[in-house]
């Protein structure tokens, strides 16, 4: 019997010793919280508040996506965040593809205490998504980008088709993403598969080059594709989330002199990255 994908929300509190660590968490493109549950669950058991937004226009029909905007999924997460911290004392955002470049953004915009990614999007290298503005007109929808997933069995229950209009509001929104890297100044932690048919270099090229002014880790999935949270590598994304969230806040605590740490360990990654294999 199939088990049917769980778009709902995840909403965690926190638990346990020390500052109150709150986590913001987004679902990619076409996708919904179901691709990401087994990540969000893990951040939870770690003691973490988690908030998880099922995103506007998704886990229902990729027709109410294409009627959707940009800055609509970014209100979303970034309500999810002033959720958040209203009873934490550090948020993190975090995200996978899409939802990558939505954590990013609430980290520009936000004074979240570090970031994580899993495969993050930013630069669509279809040669059509300068066009689809146009094609949206005479084009509705194109085959689906979803279950890039080496791990056999495994569905991340997106949409079967990808609606251009809403492709055409997410190349909008990445390329204005790029714009506000410079911005963050979080350390960032990503996890990268090394074989991935969704999101190019190209996407990882940008965010070295934007990220000029924070630290950036890079780790390497060598056995996942794109959705790397349903994927082989998954319980290496769980754990090193939750030491790189306990390291910054670790490293940001007052010392014994009551000063804070100036040095967060990721800062020993350089500012263009660093492959940790």
């Amino acid at each position: 019997m199939t088990t049917l994908p769980d778009h709902s929300p995840f909403s965690s509190t926190f638990h346990g010793d020390g500052p109150r660590i709150g986590v913001v968490l987004s679902h990619g493109f076409t996708g919904s919280p179901h691709g990401l549950r087994a990540w969000a669950q893990s951040m939870a058991d770690a003691g973490f508040a988690v908030r998880m937004p099922l995103l506007p226009g998704h886990g229902t029909s990729w027709q109410e996506l294409a009627r959707t905007r940009w800055a609509q999924w970014h209100g979303a997460l970034d309500d999810a965040y002033l959720d958040l911290d209203t009873e934490c004392d550090v948020v993190f955002a975090a995200g996978l593809s899409m939802g990558g470049a939505l954590a990013l953004r609430i980290a520009a915009t936000r004074p979240v205490s570090g970031v994580v990614l899993v495969n993050p999007g930013l630069v669509i290298d279809d040669p059509r998504a300068p066009l689809a503005g146009v094609l949206k007109l005479v084009l509705k929808s194109t085959p689906a980008i979803a279950n890039d997933i080496l791990k056999p069995g495994m569905d991340e229950g997106a949409y079967p088709r990808t609606p251009v209009a809403a492709a055409h509001e997410l190349n909008k929104m990445f390329k204005d993403t790029i714009r506000l890297l410079p911005r963050i100044t979080a350390p960032v932690r990503v996890f990268r598969s090394t074989v991935d048919h969704v999101v190019s270099d190209s996407s990882i090229t940008a965010l070295r080059r934007g990220l000029i002014n924070a630290p950036l880790q890079l780790t390497s999935l060598h056995n996942s594709y794109h959705v790397a949270t349903l994927d082989n590598d998954a319980d290496e994304i769980f754990r090193g989330s939750s030491e790189f969230i306990r390291s910054v806040v670790s490293a940001q605590a007052p010392s014994a002199g009551g000063q804070a740490n100036s040095l967060h360990p990721a800062a020993a990654a350089t500012l263009e990255g660093t492959a940790n294999d």
